[in-house]
């Protein structure tokens, strides 16, 4: 089986990314020119390794989280005993995007404090929070579209076998609207692993650690390799949940529009 060329180009960079992050010293050459008055080129006040994997766990446990409530909610304003609440979920899902990632940061470390990881002691982390609350909306309205736009002769059939509504929703609903869901948490994903960087402000253990950094110091260089291990890690998942979503599509004879 040959690969394509941009599978190919997408390995390299997925290689050179990881050889990044584990060994960042290796790539000094290549900062080293950003550098000025015998600045370090290479952030070394913390692993990059371990703020980038500190940063997919705040975007991983974002996601889950907003993908349970978004589907959950999805779910329930589709059946019949629900459909009057889909003016509140809507509400609901829009709050993320109402309040910006800064405002809920600055709403929540009084009450829940600072933290490097997604849990404290007094219960999740700020950042988790505003990644979850900015993550609901597309997850929400993608699963919302992809239950509410099945083809009526699919839902007819299932009927016509006896299939009882709990049947429907997980062997013939669930699955053919996965796509479209999938496409929702793709979007969300990459907001989420761009947004996770301002978590840094509260302590939280991320990229934007490497960024701010480089912003209070005006090194060119931290700026740089820290926006650039988020944008390459944003890309990628974007690719590869792109892939997953024509897989399913073309699984399910589905076209994606």
């Amino acid at each position: 089986m040959r690969l394509s060329v941009g599978l190919v180009v997408r390995l390299i960079v997925l290689v050179l990314l990881v050889a990044f992050v584990v060994w960042p010293q290796s790539f000094e050459w290549a900062f080293l020119p950003l550098t000025k008055n015998g600045q370090p080129a290479i952030y070394v006040q913390n692993s990059l390794l371990s703020l980038t994997l500190s940063h997919l766990q705040f975007v991983a446990v974002a996601t889950v989280a907003s993908t349970v409530v978004a589907v959950g909610l999805a779910i329930v304003v589709t059946r019949p005993f629900g459909a009057e609440f889909l003016p509140l979920s809507r509400s609901l899902a829009n709050i993320g995007q109402t309040f910006p990632p800064v405002a809920v940061l600055a709403l929540c470390v009084p009450i829940f404090g600072f933290g490097p990881g997604p849990f404290i002691d007094t219960g999740p982390s700020p950042t988790l929070i505003a990644l979850f609350l900015y993550g609901l909306l597309p997850i929400f309205e993608n699963a919302l579209t992809g239950l509410t736009t099945l083809p009526p002769s699919v839902t007819e059939a299932a009927r016509g076998v006896g299939m009882t509504g709990a049947q429907r929703l997980l062997g013939v609903e669930l699955p053919l609207a996965t796509p479209v869901i999938l496409g929702g948490i793709r979007l969300s994903v990459v907001i989420s692993v761009a947004t996770a960087t301002i978590g840094s402000t509260v302590a939280a253990s991320t990229l934007g650690e490497v960024i701010i950094a480089g912003l209070l110091s005006n090194n060119i260089a931290f700026v740089l390799q820290g926006g650039l291990v988020v944008g390459v890690i944003a890309v990628l998942i974007y690719d590869a949940l792109s892939a997953l979503e024509r897989a399913l599509m073309a699984r399910t004879g589905q076209r994606r529009h």
